[in-house]
């Protein structure tokens, strides 16, 4: 009689064809006692006819758990939610994702695509009940990357980034701090804060505005509301020229702090109704700002417009 085919071959097949979770699983543990005869029957040099009974036993001690397996089919499911991504389609993403979490509670990756699928649907500003459940959903899966791993700084800064555009300021505040905590070199951490201090010092201000039926163009001028609204901001306004110079003295070219310190100056210059002197200072800061920010994006723009593109030959020789 000729000799059996090794059946792993087929097996293989069935595995990356089958989709149904519970073929797959039979699947895998097949392959996976075929495989383990087989060396073990090497090892032990077992006669092909007598390789079944291996194989039974083999399967019969995997079958009792399929955690192994588990794991492979979870990285099956990564892979083809990372393709997914790629393509643009989330939802489907999102699904591969939920099943390689659910086969592999472990595999931080899985929550990090996630999570990230969750953030791509994501629209700022948008409070409907559909897409603040992305937002919400992300950041559940970094709460749990960060329940693995308490120092992921990618996962406290998605945190802190979506608390932001949710304007849960407060939120975004604190994830902040944690990156910078782990990471004082960070400049997008500190330049961050100091956006979040200039929309809590903007909204107020604005709000007193609108009651006094200010233009746009017109500067307060009752000086009892500018001496309130000074103390209620002062702290804030500082703590945000603070890090925005941090996140400057990082990155020196970095036109978006730039462009910040300029409104957070206008915010403190539009407090100082009662003081002209340093409003007019403060005012010819931000203007300073404003142009250090438009010759840092020149500046830019032209190292871009400088730099080789592809391939380039020597025509020289």
């Amino acid at each position: 009689m000729g000799r059996v085919p090794s059946p792993a071959p087929r097996s293989i097949r069935l595995l990356n064809e089958w989709s149904d979770p519970t073929h797959t699983s039979l699947i895998c543990v097949i392959v996976c006692g075929w495989k383990l005869a087989q060396v073990s029957a090497r090892e032990k040099n077992i006669h092909e006819g007598n390789l079944r009974i291996v194989v039974l036993l083999a399967v019969a001690a995997l079958a009792l758990s399929t955690a192994g397996c588990d794991k492979l089919r979870a990285r099956d499911q990564l892979n083809k939610g990372v393709a997914s991504y790629k393509n643009a389609r989330y939802e489907q993403a999102i699904e591969h994702f939920k099943n390689a979490v659910a086969l592999d509670p472990a595999l931080l990756n899985a929550k990090l695509y996630l999570a990230a699928a969750y953030v791509a649907q994501y629209i700022p500003g948008v409070d409907s009940p559909d897409n603040l459940a992305n937002a919400t959903g992300a950041i559940d899966q970094y709460k749990a990357v960060l329940a693995q791993d308490p120092k992921n700084v990618n996962s406290i800064k998605g945190i802190a980034g979506l608390s932001l555009q949710m304007k849960k300021f407060d939120d975004a505040r604190s994830y902040y701090k944690k990156a910078i905590d782990l990471d004082q070199n960070d400049p997008e951490a500190y330049y961050s804060i100091g956006v979040i201090d200039w929309t809590m010092a903007f909204q107020p201000r604005m709000e007193e505005r609108a009651k006094l039926g200010l233009r746009p163009d017109e500067p307060l001028k009752d000086k009892k509301v500018c001496a309130k609204l000074r103390a209620d901001a002062e702290p804030i306004i500082q703590d945000g020229i603070d890090n925005l110079n941090k996140a400057l003295s990082l990155r020196q070219d970095y036109d978006d702090a730039m462009a910040y310190m300029n409104l957070i100056y206008r915010e403190k210059a539009d407090r100082e109704c009662d003081e002209p002197e340093q409003r007019a200072a403060d005012l010819k800061t931000a203007d300073d700002w404003v142009d250090k920010a438009m010759a840092a994006k020149k500046a830019k723009a032209e190292k871009a417009a400088n730099s080789p593109q592809g391939i380039t030959v020597d025509q020289s020789k």
